[in-house]
């Protein structure tokens, strides 16, 4: 069998490349999509077939490459049913397995904790475990559902209870170090080594970590496997490196089937409702862009953190109240309505052309 490890060095992520020399199938897990150019060409020189790219769940600090992989290749792509990607192609359940080439399987493997979603995979002698385990270390639990206890059982319960000798390949590493075992993690791991959960629990309350640079643009860009262009590029922007190339019509496909089940209302309209009716007004843009400029009395929501803080707001604890959505150019707003529609909440708004088109207005 051919296996790469790859790494991003502007996020210090882990993709891993599974192929059979024979069968020409293979499978990349965790794909980062300005590494696109590697993947294809390491698929082109072993001759290799993508048929699936897999994520441990949805990454705050990257774009992943799926949805440009299942674009250019065909490769289906597939997250955590818990994740919230509804665009991807498989919605992935604890104890899936995946089968490719002549014989080979890949089984998922439930360890949620980092997110509620994360997932790990175990091929042959070896488990890819994305955020959840590290070497000497963990994934945080402080955003996108994050829960301290339960990473403690799923490492504890679920990956150290599998063979000693198994090799451990994490989602990330920032210190040079590539991989370890079960057995080196679950005597020496900082973090995990003889701790009790509370301990554990404990560590992980008092990390007080900086908030991921990207989370506000990669969250909700990865739920829909990398390809709005709107997200995408602007995390470019922040990464400073060069702006991944789109497809433009597949990414208007995603926000034009969002449009078919969401109300789009004029900047004037909204101007109308804002004067004369009680809405919430929700600008799901950064925080770096409120900061800039944004509508009077508007809350900043941004969309990467949508569904975690609606339901806690006050003011959008009634699913029937009115709420008004905005960005910069009309289709995160358009998303963001659709996923709100989706948790329930019945009268959602989204102004057309977004902030651009009220300050043009106004």
């Amino acid at each position: 069998m051919i296996f790469k490890q790859l790494l991003d060095k502007e996020s210090c992520t882990f993709t891993y490349l599974i192929g059979d020399p024979v069968t020409k199938d293979a499978v990349l897990i965790d794909p980062v999509d300005t590494q696109l150019a590697i993947y294809l060409d390491l698929l082109k020189q072993y001759e290799l077939t993508l048929k699936y790219s897999l994520e441990t769940h949805v990454h705050a600090d990257h774009i992943t490459a799926s949805g440009q992989l299942r674009q250019q290749l065909g490769a289906k792509t597939a997250v955590s049913a818990l994740c919230g990607a509804s665009s991807a192609d498989i919605q992935i359940q604890d104890g899936d397995i995946f089968e490719f080439a002549a014989g080979e399987s890949i089984k998922v493997i439930a360890t949620p904790g980092h997110t509620a979603g994360s997932v790990s995979f175990l091929w042959r002698d070896r488990i890819f475990t994305g955020d959840a385990l590290f070497i000497d270390g963990c994934g945080r639990t402080d955003f996108q559902g994050g829960d301290a206890g339960a990473l403690y059982d799923a490492i504890t319960q679920r990956i150290f209870t599998l063979a000693d000798e198994t090799l451990v390949y994490p989602g990330h590493d920032y210190k040079g170090r590539w991989v370890s075992s079960v057995i080196q993690e679950r005597t020496t791991n900082s973090r995990l080594a003889g701790k009790s959960r509370a301990e554990f629990i404990d560590i992980m309350d008092n990390l007080n970590l900086p908030k991921p640079k990207l989370i506000d643009l990669a969250v909700p860009a990865n739920r829909y496997c990398g390809v709005d262009e709107e997200l995408a590029n602007q995390a470019a922007e922040v990464t400073a490196g060069s702006e991944p190339k789109r497809k433009t019509a597949d990414i208007q496909s995603l926000v034009d089937a969002a449009k078919q089940t969401i109300t789009e209302i004029t900047v004037t309209q909204a101007q109308e409702i804002i004067n004369n009716s009680s809405v919430t007004l929700i600008d799901v843009r950064e925080a770096a862009e409120f900061d800039a400029g944004h509508i009077e009395n508007a809350l900043l929501i941004p969309r990467g953190q949508l569904e975690f803080k609606v339901t806690t707001h006050p003011a959008l604890s009634d699913k029937s109240s009115a709420i008004m959505l905005y960005c910069a150019g009309g289709h995160r707003s358009a998303l963001a309505a659709k996923t709100l529609i989706n948790m329930g909440y019945t009268n959602v708004l989204s102004i057309a052309g977004g902030y651009d088109a009220w300050q043009q207005k106004n």
